[in-house]
């Protein structure tokens, strides 16, 4: 543990929250019989501590209980109890900053799809650090892809519902792995842009900042919506329209948001170079107030 209470990569011991009880992660096991193993049946949310704080937590809080709800899963314990489970969770680990891992899964039942032969749904909470992308990529920029891979169609599993079944995002990252990309961008059923695997995409044009709707089949981001808010604080124009790949390719500029990639910009999409081919001068103001937001809140 460094004097930051940021865990060292590689460092055993973590302690883990495991329905009601804290435990060492080498005795955190959940049986095989768990539909959200079985099945990928559950709901998860990942969350950030900075300094202690922990980050949006209230509105992770309410999309996890929203998707919960959405798939007829009742989490047993109350939003209140849950968030002082992650800070103790967080105490339990010494850690001010941190990456909160937080599944509900269905629980533990007979083989076979029927959700109602699961007898009680497990809480799991690991508070952990993450790095999906280095400092460098930050500051010169990320090349995204765009795959053959769709986002599922809202009607099948709506992207709203943020579930343990994130197939559909694995295989688009595989795609853009394999094309030797920092990030996948997925289009919807009728070819428009919704998203990538992991994060929400947002351009800037003319001005103004443009990211696609709730209907392109999107998962409503936190801070998709915290970057909203600070642009329109900052007198920038925003925008929720329906975008096409040839509207990227001319963006003057390009970035991702997410809870753990925070904000980063985008240099080139599908080899085309987005504006100066460089980090913008809005993706770097936002990600400024993004950062002292986490910082002083």
């Amino acid at each position: 543990m460094n004097k930051k209470g940021v865990r060292a990569k590689g460092t055993m011991g973590l302690k883990i929250y495991l329905n009601g009880q804290i435990v060492p992660q080498e005795e955190a096991k959940v049986s095989v019989f768990d539909h959200g193993l079985l099945y990928g049946d559950g709901v998860f949310e990942g969350i950030r501590a900075y300094n202690g704080k922990i980050f949006t937590l209230q509105e992770h809080l309410d999309r996890l209980y929203a998707s919960a709800s959405a798939i007829s899963l009742t989490i047993p314990i109350s939003k209140a109890e849950m968030g002082d489970a992650i800070k103790n969770t967080m105490a339990a680990n010494n850690l001010t900053d941190s990456y909160i891992r937080l599944v509900v899964t269905r629980g533990v039942g007979k083989l076979g799809l029927d959700p109602n032969k699961c007898a009680k749904p497990q809480i799991i909470i690991i508070t952990d650090t993450i790095e999906l992308y280095s400092k460098a990529l930050y500051e010169k920029g990320l090349d995204i892809v765009t795959v053959t891979t769709i986002r599922n169609h809202f009607s099948a599993l709506d992207p709203k519902i943020k579930s343990l079944n994130y197939l559909n995002n694995i295989l688009a990252k595989i795609e853009s792995i394999r094309a030797g990309a920092g990030e996948a961008l997925m289009l919807n059923k009728d070819g428009y842009v919704a998203e990538c695997a992991g994060d929400n995409i947002f351009i800037v044009k003319d001005n103004a900042l443009i990211t696609p709707p709730a209907s392109a089949g999107i998962l409503i981001g936190i801070t998709r919506n915290l970057v909203m808010k600070l642009a329109t604080d900052m007198g920038i124009a925003v925008k929720e329209e329906l975008m096409s790949r040839c509207d990227l390719y001319v963006a003057d500029e390009c970035f991702l948001t997410g809870t753990a990639a925070e904000i980063i910009p985008v240099v080139t999409i599908d080899g085309r170079v987005v504006g100066s081919g460089k980090p913008g001068k809005v993706t770097q103001a936002l990600l400024k107030k993004y950062r002292d937001l986490t910082l002083h809140g």
